[in-house]
């Protein structure tokens, strides 16, 4: 490597030319010339005499350039250490700049960004966020104009009277409470205009509580989350009875007798026969049956197909019009009991099916309520055909007695009624069989009817039965009344009808006992004063209930969960199973807009808000 290469060798070899010496130095010092030309410096001499060996001049010269190239690389390389050192710890810190900054944007994104989705096939209130509705006062007026533009100002109603007679009623089991109700009721006219309005609601964030014929009991359409009520009244029409085919689409406030006095003309009808003034909506919802669940099934068993309205606003029609399909999932019955909290019905398709050629009533009185479920025990277990099995213990009795709303008196005792349906001589027959029996489980009475007008005077008593408890709390506006159902299997119903008998007998309330008991399903009516007595009340139904489903029954028969029934089904069914189903309506309903807080819960309960087991 050349000498230049180096920093500082320029410098050396200048330091090193000769130059103009000091004549006394100079003459301290030899020159002499070596054979090869080269002139060679020789050391001078000491003063003191004393000979020393001569270095060539140029071996000096490389000495001193070697010295100056050496003292140069040495500075170079304490350069480069010092260098590296100080690159070193600015690589450090910039990567610790780089792991605190990460690690300050990771915290943060965590924090602010929303949570990952569970990939659990289920979903427990622990996991759930409580929904975030938007009911702003600003939000529905706003809602309001966008209601207006798609239903007409006629079809909307902010009375205050409207409001609470679409958020509860004096039969209901809830108590109202004051701020269950809905900012505003909206009326549509068509599926168009539901989707309209739900599409509004889903942008908006507005909780929406449906309504139809408003003849539930379990707190069914308490507008808990305010919001707007989607009252169904202006879609009440029969769309089209296809005869050939036993069907028929109707919208979702016609309701079950009006359609069947329609079907009456091409000799049909329509087989639930739940309360009077129920509606099809409402009957879909809560899937519900009544008085010929015996022999016809329930709701469920009749409907083919449904339009429905999703959250979101999306319109899906469940079925085609096949009496049978194996096409995907059974989506018309996942709706079917739903209560509204996963879509709402615009339309129905329902199965019909031929009258009867003949039809009778018999009635016969028990003296005791046990003998009387022991009759209907004895009777389905000999697979008579018959079409209804209704009970009515002697309190009820009495209460139709004192309302006097029927023809006729009747024995304050237990009491049957059946339907009998078919031909004369099969009809006959049944009749015959049914009596048998019964003397043979201690009867104290038994008729049966022998003309048309009797077959209707016998079987009002049956539908008047809640009405002549009503009448009882007449004139009292502190006086309540809660109807509950429960249904154990038929083995069961003996013992569970005296127990709940003798419960509400101990209590002192005044409680009834009706049933559709052929498919063991009783209700009771409890009359009770609603600043004294309503825990009492509570307690009672509580024990009815939690007894039913310990002999491996159902809390609800009929009525359907609502808010009443919701925190039983984890007894009935296992936590598990409720988690299921929150599941289920979390992926319908995001945003828990519908019908919120029915059936399964949305957010935790308070505390003591849920009856210990």
């Amino acid at each position: 490597m050349s000498l230049r290469n180096f920093s500082g060798a320029t410098t050396a070899l200048r330091s090193a030319r000769p130059r103009s010496a000091n004549p006394a130095i100079l003459s301290k010092c030899t020159v002499a010339r070596r054979r090869d030309g080269w002139a060679v410096q020789r050391r001078w001499k000491s003063d003191d005499g004393e000979k020393k060996p001569e270095v060539p001049f140029n071996l000096q010269l490389f000495e001193s350039v070697t010295a100056r190239v050496q003292k140069a690389k040495e500075e170079e390389t304490r350069q480069a250490h010092l260098h590296q050192r100080t690159g070193r710890g600015r690589f450090f810190a910039t990567v610790f700049a780089i792991i605190v900054t990460s690690s300050i944007g990771y915290w943060f994104g965590q924090a602010t960004a929303p949570k990952h989705e569970s990939t659990a096939s289920t979903a427990s209130l622990a996991i759930v966020n409580p929904p975030k509705h938007n009911i702003s006062e600003a939000n529905m007026e706003a809602a309001w104009t966008d209601f207006r533009d798609i239903v007409g100002k006629d079809n909307i109603s902010l009375e205050k009277s409207e409001l609470e007679s679409h958020s509860g009623s004096s039969w209901s089991s809830h108590p109202a409470e004051p701020g269950d109700v809905p900012f505003c009721v909206v009326k549509p006219g068509s599926t168009q205009e539901v989707s309209a309005i739900m599409r509004v609601c889903h942008e908006r964030k507005i909780p929406v509580t449906p309504y139809s014929g408003g003849t539930s009991l379990e707190g069914h359409f308490a507008a808990t989350k305010g919001g707007i009520c989607i009252d169904f009244s202006r879609m009440d029409k029969i769309l089209k009875l296809h005869k050939d085919d036993l069907d028929v689409v109707v919208q979702p406030a016609v309701g079950w007798e009006l359609l069947n006095e329609e079907l009456a003309k091409d000799n049909l009808f329509f087989p639930p026969d739940p309360g009077p003034g129920a509606m099809i909506g409402g009957m879909v919802g809560t899937g519900c049956s009544g008085t010929n669940a015996y022999r016809y099934g329930t709701m469920k068993d009749w409907v083919l197909s449904l339009t429905v309205v999703l959250a979101d606003g999306t319109v899906i029609k469940t079925r085609q019009r096949p009496r049978k399909s194996s096409a995907g999932y059974d989506l018309t019955r996942m709706f079917i009991g739903s209560e509204g909290t996963l879509g709402l019905v615009t339309e129905a398709t329902l199965k019909v099916t031929v009258k009867p050629q003949h039809t009778s009533v018999a009635v016969c009185a028990f003296p005791t309520v046990r003998h009387a479920a022991d009759c209907v025990f004895k009777v389905v277990g000999a697979g008579v055909p018959i079409a209804a099995i209704e009970i009515l213990d002697d309190v009820q009795m009495q209460c139709i007695n004192d309302a006097g709303q029927t023809n006729k008196t009747w024995k304050n005792a237990p009491t049957l009624f059946f339907k009998f349906a078919g031909t004369a001589s099969s009809v006959k027959e049944q009749v015959s069989q049914v009596q048998s029996l019964a003397k043979k489980t201690g009867s104290v009475s038994f008729e049966f009817a022998k003309s048309e007008q009797e077959k209707t005077d016998l079987w009002q008593a049956r539908k008047e039965a809640l009405w002549s408890v009503l009448a009882k709390g007449e004139g009292s506006e502190d006086l309540g009344v809660w109807t509950t159902d429960v249904a154990v299997p038929l083995s069961k119903l003996p013992q569970i009808i005296e127990e709940a008998k003798d419960e509400i007998s101990k209590s002192g309330l005044l409680g009834s006992i009706v049933g559709h008991v052929g498919d063991g399903n009783f209700h009771s009516i409890i009359l009770y004063n609603k600043k004294t007595e309503y825990e009492k009340t509570k307690h009672l139904v509580h024990d009815m209930v939690k007894r039913a489903i310990e002999l491996e029954g159902t809390a609800t028969g009929e009525h359907g969960v609502g808010l009443v029934k919701r925190d039983y089904l984890e007894h009935e069914l296992g936590t598990d199973t409720v988690d299921a189903m929150r599941q289920l309506k979390r992926a319908f309903d995001p945003l828990c807009l519908l019908n919120c807080d029915k059936v399964v819960r949305a957010s935790a309960p308070k505390p003591g808000e849920v009856a210990e087991w």
